[in-house]
C-alpha cells in the first residue's frame, strides 16, 4: 500500500508508515508509528487502559478536592504556594479540583494532545511535594505517574494518525 510517505508496511500487531527524507538524516529510516484502533492490538489496549485510569483518577481526584473524603489534601500542599497567590489552602485546592477535573474530560476526548498537559501538571505537583519537604515516597510514585502519561501520550499519538488515516 502506498502513502505520501512511502511504502506502508504491516508488522504483525503494528503498521508503521517508512519515511525516506529527502536528505539523509541517519543511516536508519525514519519511522512513524500508527497503532491499529483494533481491540486485539495490545498496543490500543494499553492506550486505552491508560486513557480511561487517568480519566477516572484525575476527575475523582479532582472532585474530592472539594470533598476531602479520600484524604486531607491540605498536607500535600506547601504552604508558600497558595499563600503566594494570596489565597487560602483550602480555595486554592479547590482550583486544583477544577484543574484536574478538566484535564480529566479533555482526556477522555482529546488524549493526543491532553496527555501531554496530564504530564506537565504531575511535573507541577512533584515540584509541590519536593518543596513540602515530607513526601517524597508520593513525589516518586508521581513520578511514575507521569512516565505513564507520557507514555499515553505517545500512544494517543500513533491511534490519532490512525483515525487520521481512516477517516
Amino acid at each position: 500500500m502506498r502513502g505520501r510517505h512511502g511504502s506502508c508496511f504491516v508488522n504483525g500487531e503494528m503498521d508503521y508508515v517508512r519515511v525516506r527524507p529527502t536528505t539523509p538524516v541517519s543511516t536508519r529510516d525514519a519511522r512513524v508509528f500508527v497503532i491499529t484502533a483494533d481491540l486485539a492490538d495490545p498496543a490500543y489496549q494499553a492506550y486505552l487502559l491508560l486513557r480511561n485510569a487517568f480519566t477516572v483518577a484525575l476527575v475523582l481526584a479532582g472532585a474530592d478536592k472539594f470533598l476531602n473524603t479520600m484524604i486531607d489534601w491540605v498536607q500535600y500542599l506547601a504552604p508558600a504556594i497558595p499563600r503566594a497567590v494570596g489565597l487560602p489552602p483550602e480555595v486554592f485546592l479547590r482550583g486544583v479540583g477544577i484543574v484536574e477535573i478538566a484535564l480529566g474530560i479533555w482526556l477522555a476526548f482529546v488524549p493526543h494532545r491532553a496527555a501531554y498537559w496530564v504530564t506537565g501538571w504531575l511535573a507541577l505537583i512533584i515540584v509541590n511535594l519536593l518543596f513540602v519537604g515530607t513526601h517524597y515516597d508520593v513525589a516518586l510514585r508521581d513520578l511514575a505517574l507521569l512516565l505513564g502519561a507520557l507514555a499515553l501520550g505517545r500512544l494517543a499519538s500513533g491511534v490519532h494518525r490512525w483515525h487520521e488515516q481512516h477517516a
